[in-house]
């Protein structure tokens, strides 16, 4: 059983903040801190560039990707760190079409993430062999899956609304069509218990600084089923996914296994950020964090019908067809949203009117959405929002 009262006291939260964004950017662990300022002081700076063997700094990306592949169902050696996510939704992609050369149609849904679709746009433009990016609605997905489509490249869970695909009913319908599946978990892994393996998914990526708790800007995952790791051609051949990077020979040879979809140096500092970070999912149930997660999100919903009917549930009512988060649409959504934040609720806002609330019982707890849910009645009751400086847009929203 997974004690949540234990997983809280793991996170460094500011006194008085009720902290519903974490499908947005997790919360500090309380230790990451310390084990940051270790691998800086005790690491860098006293072995110097010897770090990258003595502290072991090189094997970062594989060692991490090992401790990323339980909580995404994947098998041993299928995972590897490093680089951003959306450079890992081009690799995958583009290794995906390599494996299709016949067609040309890349499917997806108007749920994905934007930054998916535009480096589906980019990639798509730059072969200039006639490839299309067929986006469709996301109930219409399967019903789209024909034998035109090349890759079906879906965020499992809708960023937006929090609706939820269901990746091994896809996927199947996917691999009898012939298609190649590109899962971004970015809302997934960390929030729901996700089964590449027994899903039998072909690529998969994600992020590491929403519900797995690595810090803004933590570096991305990808991984490739094994049964295609060595036949994945990597788009972005980066000396450190070269078979023998240290031997600098003048062309490109990819390495064995899931190392060929490494790019660049490993950021090192920030992936001893998500290392400890990683350790507060010792001893934790995905399936326990999922039926927690979806009785808060519940409750929240319950609240807000019935004290904010200004609201509009924007969120799939039913449980099991919902990641961890909720969104609720109001006319002024950013302002109210604002105003929420300057009364230490901490939410965001996603255009065009959608107040979005990620929900995680790792440090949220009942009490914690009830006191968010009368602030924010309030706000509303008293039209709190509708003052100048809740309404100036800031950069990030």
């Amino acid at each position: 059983m997974t004690d949540f009262a234990r997983t809280r006291a793991l996170f460094d939260l500011p006194e008085g903040v009720i902290y519903l964004d974490g499908n947005s950017l997790g919360p500090l662990p309380r230790h990451a801190a310390a084990h940051v300022a270790r691998v800086m002081t005790e690491e860098w700076g006293t072995q110097l560039i010897r770090g990258w063997n003595g502290a072991g700094w090189f094997t970062l990306p594989e060692r991490l990707g090992e401790r990323i592949a339980p909580l995404i169902g994947a098998q041993p050696g299928s995972v590897t760190v490093g680089d951003t996510l959306s450079i890992k939704v081009y690799q995958a992609l583009a290794a995906a079409l390599d494996l299709v050369p016949d067609r040309r149609v890349v499917l997806s849904d108007s749920g994905n993430f934007p930054s998916d679709l535009y480096m589906a746009e980019g990639l798509l433009r730059s072969l200039g062999r006639g490839h299309e990016l067929r986006v469709v609605a996301p109930e219409a997905v399967a019903a789209a899956i024909t034998d035109e489509v090349a890759v079906l490249m879906l965020t499992q869970v809708d960023y937006r609304t929090g609706r939820l695909h269901d990746m091994k009913a896809l996927t199947d319908r996917a691999r009898a069509a012939g298609a190649i599946t590109v899962w971004d978990l970015a809302h997934s892994a960390g929030a729901l218990p996700v089964d590449l393996s027994g899903c039998d998914t072909d690529f998969a990526v994600g992020c590491t600084y929403k519900y797995l708790n690595g810090g803004p800007g933590a570096p991305a995952f990808i991984h490739i089923a094994p049964r295609l790791t060595d036949r994945a051609r990597p788009a972005l051949s980066g000396w450190m996914g070269h078979a023998a990077p240290f031997a600098f020979e003048p062309g490109y040879r990819p390495a064995a296994g899931r190392a060929r979809m490494r790019v660049g140096t490993p950021p090192v500092i920030a992936l001893a950020a998500l290392d400890a970070a990683l350790d507060v999912w010792e001893g934790v149930s995905l399936q326990a964090v999922r039926r927690a997660s979806q009785e808060l999100a519940d409750l929240l919903i319950a609240e807000v019908a019935a004290r904010c009917p200004e609201l509009t549930l924007a969120s799939p009512r039913d449980a099991q067809a919902r990641g961890s988060q909720v969104s609720f649409a109001h006319p002024q959504g950013y302002a109210v949203m604002q105003a929420l934040i300057a009364r230490g609720v901490i939410g965001d806002f996603r255009a065009p009117d959608l107040l979005r609330f990620g929900l995680t019982p790792l440090y949220l707890s009942a009490e914690d959405v009830r006191a968010a849910v009368a602030i924010l009645a309030e706000i509303l009751d008293t039209r709190a929002w509708d003052r100048p400086e809740y309404h100036a847009r800031a950069a990030v929203t």
